[in-house]
């Protein structure tokens, strides 16, 4: 088996306890994230619930520590937002990220424990989707999409913000060496956590992004996909419709 394959195999291994992954390095998730992207990913949801269409009941999907929620109501884009993961203990951070908002109604967000894949939702039953940075981590990634596509209503839109990999030379060797050994060192000493920065740099080279993603899309239903990349492609936001 080569390399890539054994890597991907491994990714794969890594997907089914997911939760329990993010569980273990939740309460330092935050502060690596916003540290290690120089807070750019601050940048990235902002522009990502920019292009959203507003929406009254928003289902995001990998809510974690409900950094794209918090935008997307301070944007006042949304009225309500049900928020499903895996993960309990980066739902309990976002949690009280959300209760310490001043002017906001706690039950504005709702946090529930779900596997994307197999939503406890009925059809149609929100005006929009979202999901930021969690479809790398589905097991089945087209599962995935059908189940955005089945609980979405007719006309809603589904905005999604995920990893991708520069196109640029320069700007991807950089990128990989940035990913390979100082993310991962860093992640490790700070979360104390041997394996959870790894998979973020193989998860990432091992998705598809672009046009092979909007193909996903495509073949779960939607229509009238489209995708704009940031920072040099490091990025990329996706939007959908049903």
């Amino acid at each position: 088996m080569s390399k890539k394959s054994s890597n991907f195999v491994a990714v794969l291994e890594e997907k089914q306890h997911i939760g329990q992954l993010f569980d273990r390095i939740a309460s330092t998730y935050d502060g690596l994230n916003h540290g290690l992207s120089l807070n750019i990913d601050r940048r990235w949801r902002r522009k990502t619930v920019s292009l959203m269409a507003p929406a009254k009941h928003v289902l995001d999907v990998a809510i974690g520590t409900a950094d794209l929620t918090i935008e997307m109501l301070r944007q006042g884009k949304v009225e309500q937002v049900t928020g499903i993961d895996l993960s309990d203990q980066m739902m309990a951070i976002g949690q009280g990220k959300v209760e310490r908002m001043k002017d906001l109604a706690n039950e504005q967000v709702q946090f529930v424990h779900a596997n994307a894949q197999a939503m406890p939702f009925e059809d149609a039953s929100f005006d929009g989707v979202t999901c930021a940075f969690g479809c790398r981590n589905f097991s089945n990634l087209d599962e995935g999409l059908r189940e955005m596509y089945r609980v979405l209503k007719p006309g809603g839109q589904v905005t999604i913000l995920e990893f991708s990999y520069p196109t640029r030379r320069y700007i991807r060797v950089l990128y990989d060496f940035y990913f390979t050994h100082v993310l991962p060192t860093i992640g490790r000493i700070v979360s104390r956590d041997k394996t959870a920065y790894t998979y973020l740099n193989k998860s990432v080279k091992s998705f598809c992004w672009g046009e092979a993603f909007a193909q996903h899309l495509h073949d779960a239903g939607f229509k009238e996909e489209s995708f704009e990349t940031l920072t040099f492609g490091i990025a990329t936001i996706y939007t959908a419709i049903k």
